[in-house]
C-alpha cells in the first residue's frame, strides 16, 4: 500500500521512539520508596536497626515521590505536628488502612505520620519526612541528614507552620496496583490515539 511508503514508515519509527522516551522519563521523574523495607509499617520490637525517622533521613524526597506503606492490622494517618509529637490519633488528617497504601507527595514541607494504634506510635511507629521544594531529578540517594523540626518548631500561620495547609489535602491515596493500572490504561489509550490519527493522516 502507498500509504506505508519508506518515508512513513521511518516516520511511524520516530512516533514510537518519541513514545518510548516520553514513558521513560514519565517513570523516572518520580520514584516510590517502601517504609520500613522489607519489613514494612510494623510496631517496634527494639531489634530494629534503625528508626522509621533514620530511615526517612537517608533519602531526600521531592514533590511527585511516593512512599509505600504496608501493614497487616494496622493503619496510617497524616497528622499535624503536635499529634505527631502527643501520639494523638483523635483527629487525624487522613487515615488509611487498606494495607497497601501509595502517598504521593504533592507541596514541599515536613509531613507527619504515625500508626491509628496508639501504643505501636508509643512504642516509635510514627515518621518524620521532609519533602525538597524541587522536582525529583533521579532516583533519591542516601543524603545527608533532613533537619527535623525543632523543638520549638516553626513559627505556625495558617498551615500549621508546616507548609501544608490541613484542609487541602486530596482523596485518600489508592494502593499501588490501582496506581499502576490506571498508569497504564491512560499511557496505552494515548499510543492508541497518536497512532489512529498517524495512520489516517493523508
Amino acid at each position: 500500500m502507498t500509504a506505508f511508503s519508506a518515508n512513513k514508515a521511518t516516520n511511524f519509527s520516530l512516533i514510537f521512539a518519541v513514545l518510548f522516551v516520553s514513558l521513560t522519563v514519565f517513570h523516572v521523574s518520580c520514584f516510590q520508596l517502601q517504609v520500613g523495607g522489607d519489613s514494612g509499617w510494623v510496631k517496634p520490637d527494639g531489634s530494629e536497626f534503625e528508626t522509621y525517622n533514620e530511615w526517612a533521613e537517608q533519602h531526600r524526597f521531592h514533590i511527585g515521590d511516593t512512599i509505600n506503606f504496608k501493614y497487616k492490622k494496622d493503619s496510617v494517618l497524616l497528622v499535624e505536628r503536635a499529634d505527631y509529637e502527643n501520639c494523638d490519633v483523635s483527629n487525624p488528617i487522613l487515615k488509611f488502612d487498606d494495607g497497601d497504601t501509595v502517598f504521593e507527595f504533592d507541596r514541599s514541607g515536613f509531613v507527619y505520620f504515625i500508626s491509628g494504634e496508639p501504643d505501636h506510635c508509643l512504642a516509635g511507629q510514627k515518621m518524620i519526612i521532609r519533602v525538597m521544594v524541587q522536582a525529583a531529578a533521579h532516583q533519591p540517594t542516601a543524603a545527608a541528614p533532613a533537619p527535623a523540626p525543632s523543638a520549638e518548631g516553626p513559627t505556625v500561620g495558617r498551615d500549621g507552620g508546616d507548609g501544608f495547609i490541613t484542609d487541602s489535602w486530596g482523596p485518600t491515596p489508592t494502593n499501588a496496583s490501582d496506581i499502576l493500572s490506571v498508569t497504564s490504561y491512560f499511557m496505552t489509550l494515548f499510543m492508541g490515539v497518536v497512532i489512529v490519527l498517524y495512520l489516517f493522516m493523508d
